[in-house]
């Protein structure tokens, strides 16, 4: 240990005595730890992308953390520069396979000889941030940063969407999509896209957008 002391975190993770914890280190550690696939994902990924609309320099308040498994209690004990960890579940978003799926996933080398932090692609990101609208994510938002996903890769999109079965994240990403009209949207097909069926009330009071049912705010 060349005379340095280590604290213990929790059984098989340490860290020096003098060190401050960083966050990419503990997601690392937890991403090589878990027995389940953990991906950073969402507002975060389009974070690290520098994709995210309202970029968080400096500290992070908050990480969001996407698996399907609630993630282990000691993360929440943690002393370190965010403000929380953030968990997601995705059995509502998309099978396991899509979670271990490599071209879906991208590795931040964030220092030199220790393991990368896996996070979502940008194509799969913005799926899981539609997964919070209205109640964590406003409408503006998503809006401001679909406006900013001018390069997103048909094919990685074409099957985060064949696989996802989030109706409401599919549905509100289409509209986004025709609004901005990238592109990338004419090679998509969504005619080989389950939509489900009947309405989705969106936005509370809205307008209803006939192509997707969907509720969107009047004003957009």
């Amino acid at each position: 240990m060349n005379g340095r002391m280590l604290r213990v975190l929790h059984p098989g993770l340490y860290a020096r005595e003098e060190a401050k914890l960083n966050w990419k280190g503990i997601v690392a550690s937890l991403q090589r730890m878990a027995e389940f696939p953990v991906l950073v994902g969402g507002l975060t990924a389009l974070n690290i992308e520098g994709l995210a609309h309202y970029q968080e320099r400096g500290t992070l308040t908050s990480v969001h953390l996407y698996s399907a498994a609630h993630l282990p209690a000691w993360l929440d004990k943690l002393d370190c520069e965010i403000g929380r960890f953030q968990w997601h579940g995705t059995r509502q978003l998309w099978p396991e396979t899509l979670m271990t799926d490599k071209k879906l996933f991208r590795e931040d080398h964030w220092r030199e000889s220790l393991p990368p932090v896996r996070y979502s692609s940008p194509e799969k990101a913005i799926i899981e941030v539609l997964a919070d609208v209205p109640k964590a994510v406003s409408f503006e938002h998503v809006d401001q940063l679909m406006q900013g996903l001018s390069t997103l890769s048909p094919r990685k999109l074409d099957v985060v969407m064949r696989a996802s079965t989030s109706i409401k994240s599919k549905r509100l990403f289409m509209w986004l999509a025709q609004r901005y009209q990238h592109a990338w949207l004419k090679h998509l097909t969504p005619q080989d896209y389950d939509f489900g069926s009947g309405k989705r009330e969106l936005a509370r009071d809205g307008r209803l957008d006939k192509t997707w049912n969907i509720t969107v705010p009047k004003e957009m």
